[in-house]
């Protein structure tokens, strides 16, 4: 990997003058050429159209997270951690025979789940301060 990244730095260095150029480019040509080089990358891992309608739909689902004013990151760690999280619940469950008193006996699950009620309280009781209508006041 790092001799990649060496490789990457002596092949580009000479070509900073073109990178320049290309950041000059208006957004209107630069946009599709890019929406373009996607198409062919997502075509090009299976050559599936399955696969560019995939990307398109996330494109779109980006799109709307971003005028919404929503963290992306959270939704890649989501996919990320999700599956294994969910394996490591069934098989902790199983262990126990479905009991959930399993997660409140070790005291590093307590800090742990202490912790995430701790996030969630901070996070949400700031919001319901400030989105409550003043009650009983009339203009």
């Amino acid at each position: 990997m790092y001799i990649g990244n060496v490789m990457l730095l002596i092949l580009n260095l000479p070509m900073i003058g073109l990178w320049v150029r290309i950041i000059m480019i208006p957004y209107v040509y630069l946009s599709p050429l890019i929406l373009l080089f996607c198409l062919i990358g997502a075509f090009s891992i299976n050559y599936s159209s399955s696969d560019v309608y995939l990307m398109l739909m996330f494109s779109i689902v980006g799109y709307l997270m971003k005028k919404c004013k929503y963290e992306g990151g959270s939704l890649i760690l989501a996919f990320i951690l999700g599956p294994p999280m969910e394996k490591t619940l069934r098989q902790s469950l199983i262990m126990s025979q479905g009991d959930f008193s399993i997660f409140f006996q070790s005291p590093i699950s307590l800090i742990g789940l202490c912790g995430a009620a701790f996030l969630l309280i901070t996070t949400i009781v700031p919001l319901l301060r400030t989105r409550r209508p003043a009650l009983g006041v009339k203009d």
